[in-house]
């Protein structure tokens, strides 16, 4: 064998792997192995699908042949619905809200797809772990829209929101021909938009099963890229074997594992079992406590690792046993042997081992792939406790495939540890990661954040799930307090949020302005002409507009909001003023004055305040302008009117 080539690398940095490697961190998904002239493989650029996701689409890029794998039929439909940005709104629901004021958690009620687009503003790069379970695409019916155009329009009917025009939510079946590509056209611009708001020590977590593990594992490999696959944990789930099974029995579930960055993540340890500690023992009374027995002997060579001993009893033992090595030299056992770390057994003349003190390893154990129902709970574990909790009367199953809060604990545990970490959920379903990062707070004193999306889909006897799920985080939220109630020592929990602020997706209340087509007749020119004087939906509140600005402005809606008085008029701060926004129908130069007093880093107001006086809005930027001279970063004040 020859010796590696230890030589240090002479040359300068290579700026051009340096950009490269930047670029696979942005987009993995254009990367490609191809092979050169000489047949070697080599990485390469597909520079088509790079701009593809710029949102520039070449002649070239439409006119490439799909294919099923990883080009299925409709995945340039998927890229192009990926770069169409979202008008949509998210309207604020007080009144099934709980905490709504102050809570940071928030429960989405509306199509996943259209809603993650709406988040990217506000949570790009800002979560920590997501995790979904999405339709395993069993050949069950599983809903989402059909038309990519127009999928906010297709929600808003399916959510009778909207009347009818023809446009529906279609399901898909085993018996379609086009069975995975429709799941994969579901799944891969959700995927892709996921990965936006992970932060770059972040991680996602999906459950899947046997029918599209394969297929998942390769859009996320694109997606995520390869070098950032963690692992495949495999949830055994059923307590018990399915005898009506046709072939065999189906224990478990499949959960992919795949990192933002996988050089910067890495796992939690978990905490030891009682069984774990039990096994440390504490056979000679050694003042540094319990300990475990570990086996001297290896079966790697090592040089030093050939020796005799002679125990305490006067026994000689020859050398390890036949075929292995002692793991350390003689100078290091007899340093050990001097200290007590070698045990000879209860009479002085058995092979020795080293003891392992429970004091002085690692305080956890590393994560394994395999998780038993037995420590995480099983599906019947978990239908029983949402039975339970939601005390349903009428015997019917609600939900049919929730998972236990155990396993979601376990993903918390394993991968988020600081106090204000942000978990998304965009396949809510029951509400159990809700349930699951209160317990998970409750136990540890953080206080993780949770954002959940759930298409209000038709459950049982009429009710939707979203519904179903609002009900459950209230009561989850309920059991909890009265657990704690009558506690003395509420130290790790006087800050645990229990509430939610439900937000709906709706249409924008605003009617943005378009350029008249050519072919415009002049009924609709003078339409479009009396929108632009008053473009603000009029059955909006206040506070639906104010929200609508938040998400537009890149500003969380979980916030704080305080309403504040500048010059004889109410305007909302938010984020200590961070952005003021004015939604009074006018405005005064002692108002914008006020405002530059206050510095926020942007500052909203209504056109139709300034009511055509041209002369106050030209004074008004220029004032901005005026105070920006010479200012950079978030010293400046950006000025918007809507």
């Amino acid at each position: 064998m020859s010796n590696p080539d230890t030589s240090m690398d002479g040359n300068s940095l290579d700026i051009s792997a340096q950009r490269k490697q930047a670029l696979k961190q942005l987009f993995p998904g254009v990367f490609s192995e191809t092979c050169n002239a000489a047949g070697e493989l080599v990485e390469s650029i597909d520079f088509e699908r790079l701009k593809a996701e710029l949102g520039e689409f070449s002649e070239l890029y439409d006119n490439r042949r799909e294919r099923y794998g990883m080009d299925w039929p409709g995945k340039r439909d998927c890229m192009r619905l990926i770069q169409q940005p979202s008008s949509a709104t998210l309207k604020p629901c007080r009144e099934e809200s709980v905490d709504f004021d102050n809570t940071e958690n928030l429960f989405i009620e509306g199509d996943n797809l259209e809603v993650l687009k709406l988040l990217q503003k506000s949570y790009y790069g800002q979560v920590k772990m997501i995790y979904i379970d999405p339709p395993y695409n069993t050949g069950k019916e599983f809903i989402y829209p059909d038309n990519f155009a127009e999928s906010l329009d297709t929600y808003l009917q399916y959510a009778g929101l909207k009347d009818s025009d023809g446009r529906t939510f279609s399901t898909n079946t085993a018996s379609e021909g086009r069975f995975h590509t429709k799941w994969l056209n579901m799944i891969y611009p959700r995927l892709y938009l996921a990965r936006n708001l992970l932060r770059e020590d972040g991680v996602i977590f999906i459950s899947i099963d046997d029918n599209e593990v394969e297929n998942l594992r390769r859009v996320c490999n694109e997606i995520f890229g390869e070098e950032n696959f963690i692992a495949t944990v495999i949830w055994h789930k059923m307590d018990s074997p399915k005898n009506s099974a046709k072939y065999f029995s189906e224990d478990h579930d499949y959960i992919l594992l795949y990192a933002k960055n996988s050089e910067v993540w890495r796992p939690n340890l978990l905490p030891r079992s009682d069984e774990m500690i039990a096994r440390y023992k504490n056979h000679d009374d050694d003042p540094r406590g319990p300990w475990l027995l570990g086996d001297l002997a290896a079966r790697n060579y090592y040089s030093k690792g050939e020796y005799s001993l002679t125990t305490p009893s006067g026994k000689v033992i020859a050398g390890p046993p036949p075929g292995s090595y002692w793991r350390i030299s003689k100078e290091k056992f007899d340093e050990y042997d001097k200290d007590g770390r070698i045990w000879w057994g209860e009479s002085g003349g058995n092979r020795p081992g080293v003891k392992k003190f429970l004091s002085e390893v690692r305080q956890g154990v590393v994560p394994q792939t395999y998780w038993s129902w037995k420590e995480v709970g099983s599906t019947r574990n978990a239908k029983q406790a949402l039975s339970k909790l939601l005390t349903a009367a009428s015997g019917d199953e609600i939900f049919v495939t929730p998972k236990p809060v155990g396993l979601i604990k376990r993903m918390l545990q394993v991968s988020s540890s600081q106090v204000d970490d942000i978990i998304l959920d965009f396949f809510a379903g029951s509400g159990t990661v809700f349930e699951s990062v209160f317990e998970q707070n409750k136990e540890d004193g953080k206080q993780r954040k949770v954002i959940g999306v759930q298409l209000p889909e038709v459950s049982t006897d009429d009710a939707t799930v979203s519904e179903m799920a609002k009900s459950r985080i209230r009561r989850a939220g309920t059991k909890i307090r009265s657990e704690l109630e009558g506690q003395l020592d509420l130290e790790n929990n006087q800050n645990l949020d229990l509430g939610f602020k439900v937000l709906k997706l709706d249409r924008s209340n605003i009617t943005p302005w378009r350029a008249p087509d050519k072919t415009i007749s002049d009924s609709d020119l003078l339409q479009q002409m009396e929108l632009n004087v008053d473009h603000i939906d009029p059955n909006a509140s206040q506070e639906d507009l104010l929200y609508e600005l938040l998400l537009k402005a890149g500003i969380k809606p979980t916030e704080s909001i305080d309403k504040i008085e500048l010059a004889g008029q109410s305007l909302f701060s938010i984020a200590d003023n961070a952005l003021i926004i004015h939604l009074q129908d006018s405005i005064s130069q002692g108002v914008i004055d006020a405002v530059l007093a206050l510095a926020p880093s942007q500052f909203i107001c209504l056109d139709k305040a300034f009511h055509g006086n041209d002369q106050l809005k030209a004074n008004t930027v220029k004032t901005f302008a005026t105070f920006n001279q010479g200012k950079e970063g978030v010293d400046r004040i950006e000025f918007r009117t809507v």
